[in-house]
């Protein structure tokens, strides 16, 4: 059945996958320890999926993840799958009456964060009885953000549970009691040279204590070269954020204080090259589908090395090589844990702003729940704008909106050609999305 399914997807496991699709499909936990961006997802879905029952009733494997962001990603990759089965996904900020909805008939995987997961199963929104499968994925990041209740209450309601998959990319010293692993099978390619992305780092030293102008100049340098700044805290994200706009430069904005809207469109802004530049902190630095980054600048010293790997991870992953720059002021110096690094060969001085990018992003009010999918929008600006593929980039479509990149340049006579238009018969707002 797995290679039926793999040729159906036209897909190729990587050694990991295949270790980790071999455990999964036995009966003893799994702790799956992998870089970020080698593919973990999709190593325990599909061997979960195949273990699945058609005729079992109720929901089958619960998933649990630190982020709103990565649950919703984890629903994007089962539902690549074509399994038939249903997923639902939970978590704050979302309607919890429309995940009750959802839940009341029974999905066979249900992927959320901790507390909204906690909720659902104190209001009883599903039978935690039939419930075969745990999956923590990146379960030290949830416990580093403090769901350390949530996930042992939801634990110990799970009192049927076959087996437990722990995934992370991080190897920790001792779990935790309350995760109740058993015998269990450790799947370890975090020393996989195959993974290791081929970047530079270097070190940038500013001649004052405010790094401010020094990042500027950096961005400057690579203009338009999709770029993480990392930070520690969300007040230095704003205000880097601030300077930026105050000049003119598009840049995306992504912290845990964010509402959930702001924070996805950050992303979706990101990935559509509308913006070349997200400021962020380490909630950026794993589990997130960011491709084709170029450069990471730490703008704050990580505090730990695990999180100076892990804002790296996010960089020369689709690429063949990528850069990450560490910013010291005139009061820092090089951490300790930092051994392999260069010292900046060239002075990185005033210059010239980087452009506009390329790209603009458009919304349209309707999405999933108004039956609108990609080959809609992708007809009607092909058929009322009259653009060719070269200028349609990413269209990403959502449960009430859908946004979709067009190049800058036509970008407003666009807007007048279709912003009178109906999709499938009715006609929705359209605009551009400043």
């Amino acid at each position: 059945m797995l290679a039926n399914v793999l040729e159906k997807l036209n897909i190729q496991l990587n050694a990991m996958q295949e270790a980790a699709v071999k455990a999964i499909g036995g009966k003893e936990d799994v702790v799956l320890l992998s870089p970020t961006g080698s593919g973990k997802t999709f190593a325990f879905l599909l061997p979960l999926f195949l273990k699945f029952s058609k005729e079992a009733k109720g929901v089958q494997a619960l998933v649990i993840v630190p982020s709103r962001e990565l649950a919703m990603q984890i629903e994007q990759v089962f539902k690549s799958l074509q399994s038939g089965y249903k997923i639902t996904c939970c978590y704050g900020g979302h309607s919890a009456k429309i995940e009750k909805n959802s839940l009341s008939d029974a999905p066979a995987i249900i992927v959320g964060t901790p507390g909204r997961l906690a909720y659902h199963i104190r209001n009883n929104s599903f039978d935690v009885t039939t419930v075969n499968y745990l999956v923590l994925d990146e379960f030290d990041k949830s416990l580093e953000f403090g769901f350390e209740e949530d996930m042992s209450f939801i634990i110990r309601e799970l009192l049927n549970t076959k087996q437990r998959i722990l995934t992370s990319a991080t190897a920790m010293k001792e779990f935790p009691e309350f995760l109740g692993l058993k015998a269990h099978e450790v799947i370890n390619f975090l020393a996989e040279d195959t993974h290791k992305p081929a970047l530079t780092t270097e070190v940038v030293r500013s001649k004052t204590k405010d790094k401010l102008d020094l990042l500027l100049n950096i961005l400057c340098a690579y203009p338009n070269e999709p770029t993480l700044v990392f930070c520690n805290h969300r007040d230095a994200v704003e205000r880097i954020t601030d300077m930026l706009y105050d000049r003119g430069i598009i840049n995306g904005v992504y912290h845990g204080g964010l509402e959930q809207q702001d924070r996805e469109k950050s992303l979706m802004k990101f990935r559509n090259g509308t913006s070349s530049i997200l400021v962020t902190t380490d909630l950026a630095s794993r589990g997130l589908d960011i491709p084709e980054i170029q450069h990471v600048i730490h703008y704050q010293i990580p505090h730990t090395e695990d999180a100076f790997i892990h804002r790296n991870g996010r960089t020369a992953r689709m690429k063949a090589e990528g850069k990450a720059h560490l910013l010291l002021s005139n009061e820092e110096t090089v951490p300790v844990y930092l051994k392999e690094f260069v010292e900046a060969e060239k002075e990185y001085a005033d210059g010239p702003l980087p452009p506009f990018t390329a790209w603009v992003t458009f919304f349209i009010a309707a999405g999933k729940k108004d039956k609108i999918n990609k080959m809609d929008i992708a007809g009607l600006f092909y058929k009322k704008a009259n653009l060719v593929k070269e200028d349609l980039g990413v269209i990403e479509v959502f449960d009430h909106m859908s946004y979709v990149a067009v190049k800058r340049k036509k970008s407003r006579e666009v807007l007048n050609l279709v912003k009178n238009e109906k999709i499938k018969g009715k006609k929705y707002k359209v605009g551009i999305d400043e």
